[in-house]
């Protein structure tokens, strides 16, 4: 468990450094990328997509949206954000932990299991207590001042950014955002066909909203290894084409077998004859 000053520090809105940070929790088979359109081909160019993480400048501002306290909302892993600097992370564990499709690894596969009943704030305080988390996060910490986290504080003129996620969860769309109680449900019919699309005009009006005094976002896709993606498409092309070598080569066989059956029932025949 995380001992009394045991900070979190501040790392890049990086897609290299968030990919490295999945990795090195232990998560397989995921990278992530960085966005530079909402366009459906350029969504299209990424899939399979597990979700999508935004970042921009924080306001202090009321929001009238609910948060979803029904049932299936029960489900979502949400955290609420207890410590400073580790909004980043949080969001990407936020995509994560709500994926089962994803081999997670064993720590948090454990971790996950363990919190699956605890309310947002526990499970906040379960991430910042998290020693493999933290000193995984910590690892890509950028030079800084080193400022204890309890003599940190925001004024009026701070740029403090903040990271959110988007992720389809049982065929509804979350936005999870650490600082609000709970998930809030931007639709409920969303499959993986769609999702993005229906994510898109959100981000776009959070955006647009903004855009006035502030043009600084940045928006990362956390999606299948590329890399992987495609030495599977090569195994499967390469497994393609054995099997139509192998067909051939059968076809063949039978052919040279059928000319050789040929051969010898016409050389038996004049054999008779010339008796």
């Amino acid at each position: 468990m995380a001992g009394k000053g045991e900070t979190w520090t501040t790392i890049e809105s990086d897609p290299g450094v968030f990919t490295e940070l999945i990795q090195q929790i232990g998560v397989k088979g995921v990278q992530v990328e960085e966005l530079y359109s909402l366009d459906p081909e350029a969504l299209q160019a990424v899939k399979p997509v597990y979700g999508l993480i935004f970042l921009f400048k924080w306001r202090h501002e009321k929001d009238e949206r609910p948060v979803d306290t029904s049932e299936d909302a029960s489900k979502v892993f949400f955290a609420n954000q207890v410590i400073n600097n580790a909004c980043a992370t949080q969001a990407i564990l936020s995509v994560l932990l709500n994926c089962p499709q994803l081999d997670l690894g064993q720590e948090l596969t454990n971790f996950r299991e363990f919190t699956a009943d605890f309310p947002p704030e526990l499970k906040g305080l379960a991430i910042s207590n998290s020693d493999s988390i933290r000193a995984a996060h910590n690892s890509f910490a950028r030079p800084e001042p080193i400022v204890p986290d309890e003599q940190r504080s925001a004024g009026d003129d701070d740029e403090v950014y903040h990271f959110i996620s988007y992720v389809p969860i049982d065929g509804k769309l979350y936005e999870l955002d650490g600082l609000k109680q709970g998930p809030i449900l931007l639709a409920d019919s969303a499959t993986q066909d769609n999702w993005l699309d229906l994510a898109a005009p959100e981000i776009q009006a959070r955006i647009a909203k903004y855009s006035a005094s502030e043009i600084r976002f940045n928006l990362l896709a956390v999606i299948g290894d590329r890399q992987q993606a495609i030495q599977q498409q090569l195994q499967a092309a390469e497994a393609k084409r054995q099997a139509i070598t192998d067909k051939l080569n059968g076809s063949a066989g039978a052919a040279a077998m059928e000319t050789d059956d040929a051969a010898g029932s016409s050389a038996e025949q004049q054999q008779q004859q010339q008796q």
